[in-house]
């Protein structure tokens, strides 16, 4: 005789799989490597510090 199954339990964890699969292909899609941030954060860095050194005194 099979082993009976939890259908709500088997519906989930396909729902739980396909989610999962999706934020993969979201995260390839759409995200940033490391290296990517780090450059991003010293450019935006960079820009501030060269705007403040622009900035006139009152």
């Amino acid at each position: 005789m099979a082993k009976p199954i939890n259908l709500n339990k088997a519906r989930k964890t396909r729902a739980k799989a396909s989610k999962a699969k999706t934020a993969s292909e979201n995260r390839i899609k759409f995200g940033q490597t490391k290296a990517e941030r780090e450059a991003e954060a010293k450019r935006k860095a960079k820009a501030a510090a060269e705007l403040d050194r622009a900035k006139r005194e009152r």
